[in-house]
């Protein structure tokens, strides 16, 4: 999620959403129209894949509703993904003919890594949506990088931690007993917020003003700089703000009014 001064100014920009449908999942694209339509309005909607497979079957009841046009790539090798060069040719006709001022791709293949990096160095914005396991070079190619992963809330806390086995205890042990191994309660895993924190303060450095103030939109264009893939709602907030305001031993905030609109102020406290 981008400040709201960037969603301003990409508001009436025209998107073009191109999905490798190997390797994206179909009950998702509706969040995914609804994730590219934050940047601009989804003008171009294309699916790639070849639909001759069954494995693509699951796109089929989608694709007339939303109004996605599929594009066939037939397979001329069997187990190599033949979709990249279809969506990587139309991706550089877009970019050229300039019907479209951004892309979204929808992958979580390193081999669209060149095609979001050209884009970008054509100075045209870029996303990329994809799981978890996307290489970070694909991800840090884009502008923005969405995990899929947020996209789906109620299935964060299933995955969030693992379950806890069942721990065994002797019903009685005394000295003359043997001894009898009690399996140790597995530990919880680390919380995520020690690695947001160093991106927030990495992203505080870079946009502090003298007087020790940094305006939260201004943090956030550096957060993306830092991390095309960040996204507050890894850490459990929908927001920027409440995730750094749930930070309140370290950082303070402040808003304030200006032609009717409010701005967020964050300090590092001593």
């Amino acid at each position: 999620m981008m400040p709201e001064e960037q969603l301003t100014s990409l508001s009436r920009h025209k998107i073009a959403i191109l999905i490798d449908g190997d390797n994206a999942q179909a009950n998702l694209l509706p969040k995914m129209l609804v994730e590219a339509g934050k940047y601009g309005q989804v003008t171009v909607r294309r699916i790639y894949g070849d639909w001759t497979t069954s494995n693509m079957n699951s796109w089929k009841d989608v694709l007339n509703f939303h109004a996605v046009q599929p594009v066939q790539q037939f397979r001329y090798t069997i187990g190599k993904n033949a979709t990249d060069s279809a969506m990587i040719i139309d991706a550089m006709d877009l970019l050229h003919t300039g019907v479209v001022d951004g892309f979204c791709l929808v992958s979580s293949d390193s081999d669209y890594t060149r095609l979001a990096t050209r884009i970008r160095e054509s100075g045209v914005f870029v996303m990329g949506l994809g799981a978890k396991k996307t290489p970070k070079p694909f991800v840090n190619a884009c502008d923005v990088f969405v995990y899929t992963e947020n996209l789906v809330p109620d299935q964060k806390s299933t995955h969030s931690r693992p379950p806890r086995k069942p721990v065994h205890k002797p019903k009685d042990v005394t000295a003359k007993s043997p001894s009898v191994e009690v399996e140790p309660e597995p530990e919880p895993e680390q919380d995520q917020e020690p690695e947001a924190m160093a991106l927030i303060r990495q992203a505080y450095e870079m946009a502090v003003q003298e007087d020790g103030w940094a305006r939260l939109d201004h943090m956030g264009n550096a957060l993306y700089q830092l991390d095309p893939g960040f996204d507050p709602r890894t850490y459990g907030h929908r927001q920027l703000s409440r995730l750094i305001a749930s930070y309140k031993e370290f950082f303070q905030m402040r808003t304030q009014e200006i032609d009717g609109s409010t701005l967020f102020y964050v300090k590092l406290k001593e």
